[in-house]
């Protein structure tokens, strides 16, 4: 047996015992005989005698024998191993006494005991609160900054405690979830995915609690709760930044655009719309003459004036400087608008007394009724602005309405459109591919696919011409898709270290297809996810921007990469880097163009590529022509450079050529002079 035994008589003499009795304990030769008493055994192995804790009491072994008939367990140190002896007493006053190494078990209790401290530490010390119930919500642990975070008293934190009686104490504190109903709900998606979950939970208190469940196997969860209240706030102004002008706190052109693609999406029955744009008149000279703080304070007594102005159902935004835009839902007739044009007039053209002075301005105002004059945001500001020089021109402080004559370019725009849907059906279009090198190495590591038209009359039509015109007509989400799958399949043919760039337009993340078109045109070229780099600007992310931030987590969660296009000339590209993690962010060339002319441009580029690195981020400069601007561009760090100096768009024929010609150039094969097509 690996267990000692022996057996005592009711005079606490040995009766039976076998050798490991006396190896457990270390005994002497002859200390453990048939006959031999306890006293004389104690004697002889010092430890027996000694005084031992032992259920909770602090007594030898020897005196237990003596003094009690209860059953005793010790464990004892013998020779640094640890030893259990269980003595139990039997029927005819005798003992029967067990003896075990469980020095291993010691060390596993000891381990684990120590592990509970250290768990117990980190729980106490945590900023954020953490629970843990199980499948029928009652509680099995909880952390003291749960409790802190919702004032519970002592007795709601104990293991069991059902957590109805926990929301039950926060509706009566004041700090219970604003809408308990749905308080659940996160809960069950995280059960249904088997993952993390996480929502921002409104309290009664006004405060923000970001909740993250995690399902556990038996049914239960532990959640972590986070006091996210100032970090919302911020966002929520950053957003509201984002969107409004900070002078006079209206809506931006941004914001603007967002509501009028709206109203006029939504627009049925023959509604009319009417769109004003609005120029003050003269306010340059009171601005200059009378410097910018009274101009500013002109323009808050402008916006208030023209608020009055406005009928329930109207909007106003400023687009910058003297410039605003009013839009008006309920224009039966042209005489509705006129008549709000008219207001608009005389209440600008009465004097204003800003800070003791006397200031006299005007507006000249625009006007383009939808559908008449536009059926799209865009097309009925192009045309309300039109309407506007009209006004300026015909003697300013007055209004004017849009006729189609005021402007050809109507007409050419109508025949582009149509050439345009022609185009797509035609298979006009082409890809370019524009080479995208390591700053260290100037090896190729990809290609950014161009769209490009072949007119059959105008030849070459430029991108900046049909792109925008696409955006406006919807047509931007089938020639995107055509765009997509063209350049995997292209793509899948090049080396497999070669990814391939394709940049994505707002309109598209509209469509609720777009994750299934990424996998099916991935699946149909057999091209890696890896090497598929998808670009978006941050219009992706202004409106909407929880349901772009899914889309852009499902198709980066394939392999695929994301990369933040013209970063730096938007309004808070820094807090859509918290938001969702990309993998590369392109510094716009305009800060390229002026590194070796302007400090700000070099502070700015260095800043980005800084914070590229220490999130981990590759940082790729656009639009380098010269050795100069290389130069720069690698002395602050940048990853990969794309630009003219290494090569303009060119048809897919000439990329096999260009990842021939991978190894790096000689210095003496450029000049510093700008590369142009």
């Amino acid at each position: 047996m690996q267990q000692g035994v022996m057996l005592l008589d009711a005079d606490l003499r040995v009766v039976i015992f076998n050798d490991q009795m006396g190896k457990l304990l270390q005994a002497p030769k002859g200390a453990i005989e048939f006959g031999v008493s306890a006293t004389r055994m104690a004697a002889q192995i010092p430890i027996l005698g000694q005084s031992q804790q032992a259920d909770n009491n602090q007594e030898s072994w020897l005196t237990h024998l003596l003094t009690r008939s209860t059953l005793l367990r010790q464990e004892i140190s013998v020779s640094g191993r640890i030893v259990s002896l269980t003595s139990t007493p039997v029927d005819d006053g005798g003992w029967l006494i067990g003896c075990d190494d469980i020095s291993a078990l010691a060390s596993i209790k000891k381990d684990l005991a120590d592990q509970n401290r250290r768990f117990d530490a980190a729980l106490a010390n945590m900023p954020h609160g953490l629970c843990m119930f199980d499948a029928e919500k009652k509680l099995l642990l909880c952390n003291a900054a749960y409790c802190r975070l919702y004032e519970l008293p002592e007795s709601l934190t104990r293991p069991g405690t059902p957590l109805w009686q926990i929301l039950d104490y926060r509706q009566t504190a004041g700090n219970a979830p604003a809408q308990r109903e749905a308080y659940f709900d996160v809960v069950v998606e995280a059960a249904l995915k088997g993952s993390a979950a996480s929502e921002n939970v409104v309290l009664m208190d006004g405060r923000v609690i970001k909740i993250t469940h995690n399902p556990m196997d038996n049914g239960g969860y532990v959640a972590t709760h986070e006091d996210v209240t100032e970090s919302v706030r911020a966002e929520e102004q950053i957003k509201h930044m984002a969107g409004h002008d900070p002078l006079t706190g209206l809506p931006n052109r941004t914001l603007l655009r967002d509501k009028l693609e709206k109203e006029l999406s939504f627009r049925s029955g023959g509604k009319r719309s009417a769109l004003l744009c609005l120029d003050l008149d003269h306010f340059k000279e009171a601005n200059d003459t009378l410097g910018h703080a009274v101009g500013d304070l002109l323009l808050k007594a402008v916006t208030d004036r023209l608020k009055n102005c406005l009928a329930e159902g109207d909007s106003i935004a400023r687009l910058g400087g003297d410039e605003f835009v009013i839009f008006h839902g309920d224009a039966r007739t042209n005489e509705t608008a006129s008549a709000l044009a008219q207001r608009l007039v005389d209440a600008i053209g009465e004097m204003f007394d800003i800070e003791g002075q006397p200031v006299h301005i005007g507006v000249s105002i625009g006007i383009a009724i939808a559908p008449d004059d536009g059926d799209t945001a865009d097309s009925v500001l192009r045309n309300a602005d039109t309407a506007l020089y009209k006004a300026k021109s015909n003697g300013r402080s007055t209004y004017c309405f849009f006729e189609p004559a005021m402007d050809a370019g109507i007409q050419q725009r109508r025949k582009l459109e149509i050439d345009l849907r022609q185009a797509i059906a035609g298979n006009q279009f082409e890809i370019y591919y524009q080479p995208q090198v390591n700053a260290g190495t100037e090896e190729i590591v990809g290609f950014e696919a161009l769209l490009r038209w072949h007119h059959p009359e105008r030849g070459l039509v430029s991108p900046a011409e049909f792109i925008p015109l696409a955006e406006e007509t919807g047509l931007i989400v089938p020639l995107g898709e055509w765009v997509l799958r063209r350049a995997c399949k292209d793509a899948a043919n090049w080396p497999g270290d070669v990814r391939v760039a394709v940049n994505l337009s707002p309109l598209q993340f509209r469509s609720p297809s777009l994750t299934h078109i990424v996998i099916s045109a991935l699946a149909d070229s057999g091209l890696s996810a890896f090497r598929l780099e998808l670009e978006i600007t941050e219009s992706v992310l202004l409106t909407d921007s929880e349901t772009a931030l899914a889309t852009l987590h499902h198709i980066r969660g394939l392999g695929v990469r994301i990369a933040m296009d013209d970063f730096g000339t938007g309004y808070s590209s820094l807090s859509y880097l918290r938001l969702f993690p990309f993998d590369k962010i392109k510094i716009d060339q305009s800060f390229i163009r002026e590194l070796g002319e302007s400090k700000d441009c070099a502070a700015i580029v260095k800043a980005v590529v800084d914070l590229g690195s220490s999130l981990g981020i590759t940082t790729t400069a656009e639009g380098v022509e010269t050795t100069n601007q290389l130069d720069r561009v690698r002395e602050h760090g940048c990853t990969e450079i794309q630009g003219y100096f290494f090569g303009k768009p060119l048809p897919l024929s000439h990329v096999e050529k260009l990842l021939l010609e991978r190894s790096p150039p000689s210095p003496a094969d450029h000049r510093d002079e700008p590369v142009r097509p």
